[in-house]
């Protein structure tokens, strides 16, 4: 086993609170492998890096000797965690739930080591758990304690509803550290209140209370919201690697040292020295590349790794269209309706914006009119931004 002042610095890097540190100390001590949890609810299909942050932290941990413990919330997803944006969001499921679940488990072993991770479902206990337990478990809590919570708070102060059920999520995900007798819990910080109603549920249950490790969101390519599917700003694990590769190296070099922090498993003595020698004149693309392959030979291979590399230099440095550009028929139309229907803009108006701000080229020519005239027959290379490409024919 590693030394505590080493694990801890293992552990703490990236996170943006641990509480309480001191007790952590106090487990490390113990000598024995800690069990440590992470929960996540299989509410999409598809994970992204920002999904992933909680998951390198699990790896870090696994790395140090201890249990890891990958919960899938497949009850929880069926009440619905309250989104924290004054909403209640809607539950899924069963079917939805065990089919997001099974791509879950295929995804996240490219991180984490199968042989040693623990992979739990919330059912196992709840199920068995029925009305009459969960009426117990409600009686643990307080509804004042619930609307300290700061989303419930600000529904209730506006007159906003807050259904009964969603008082039970926090509830839920705390029992779950009482039956995984969990001794570390991480999550975002947007689960803190959460995270904490653990540890009391633990103290009422006589189990030593868990620590919590809360991990930051991260932003997504625009370097200001969090990473989302709904922003258009993330970077899928399952996309292709040309696609991961191009997104990382279109970030800020600002942004790059975040992402490092918090998805890179190199040391930190190393990346302190790409920062040393970024500072001393070296090109910041030239670590970016580093971080873009590493990424990418995580979720695909170190060949992906080096062939994604190549195209990327090939398409932006010399001008060559990307092997893999999907052809399609699409129906004549105007030019933001033909970009729309090629899936190279989410709407007809992001085409019209993209068209105005010299973002679309037709057969390597920048547009700049959104009345350029389209005719059936017409074969077009279309151009969205620097990593959207299509081959069209118009009918």
């Amino acid at each position: 086993m590693v030394d505590i002042d080493s694990q801890l610095a293992l552990i703490k890097r990236g996170a943006d609170e641990l509480l309480i540190e001191s007790e952590l100390v106090e487990k490390l001590k113990s000598g024995r492998p800690l069990r440590v949890k992470a929960g996540f609810d299989p509410t999409a299909p598809d994970l992204h890096l920002g999904h992933t942050v909680l998951i390198n932290k699990l790896r870090h941990f696994q790395d140090l000797g201890h249990h890891v413990m990958f919960l899938i919330g497949d009850f929880t997803g069926m009440i619905g965690d309250p989104s924290g944006k004054n909403t209640t969001r809607p539950p899924l499921s069963r079917e939805q739930i065990l089919e997001n679940a099974d791509t879950y488990r295929e995804q996240v072993f490219k991180i984490l080591d199968p042989q040693k991770t623990e992979v739990c479902f919330n059912s196992t206990w709840f199920e068995p758990l029925g009305a009459a337990g969960m009426i117990k478990l409600a009686a643990r809590h307080t509804v004042a304690r619930m609307l300290e919570r700061d989303d419930f708070s600000k529904r209730y102060s506006g007159g906003q509803p807050i259904a009964i059920h969603e008082f039970l999520y926090p509830l839920c995900q705390g029992y779950d550290s009482v039956a995984m007798k969990a001794d570390v819990e991480l999550g975002g910080t947007d689960q803190k209140f959460n995270l904490l109603v653990g540890r009391e549920l633990q103290k009422h249950y006589g189990q030593p209370p868990q620590c919590v490790l809360m991990m930051p969101l991260l932003e997504g390519l625009d370097g200001i919201n969090k990473m989302s599917k709904s922003l258009g700003n993330y970077i899928g694990i399952a996309e292709s690697p040309t696609e991961i590769f191009g997104k990382l190296m279109s970030v800020s070099d600002e942004l790059m040292w975040r992402y490092y922090e918090l998805l890179s498993f190199r040391g930190n003595e190393e990346i302190a020295r790409f920062k040393r020698e970024v500072a001393e004149g070296r090109n910041p693309r030239d670590i970016k590349v580093l971080l873009g392959q590493e990424i990418v030979a995580r979720f695909h291979s170190p060949r992906d790794a080096e062939a994604a590399l190549a195209e990327f230099e090939a398409r932006f440095q010399r001008g060559v269209l990307p092997e893999d550009m999907p052809e399609m028929s699409v129906a004549a139309g105007s030019l933001a309706q033909v970009l729309k229907a090629a899936g190279l803009t989410p709407s007809t108006s992001d085409a019209l914006r993209m068209i105005d701000g010299g973002g679309v080229r037709i057969n390597g020519e920048k547009v700049g009119d959104r009345n350029t005239a389209l005719c059936v027959g017409e074969c077009l290379v279309l151009q969205v931004g620097k990593r959207k490409f299509a081959r069209v024919t118009l009918t």
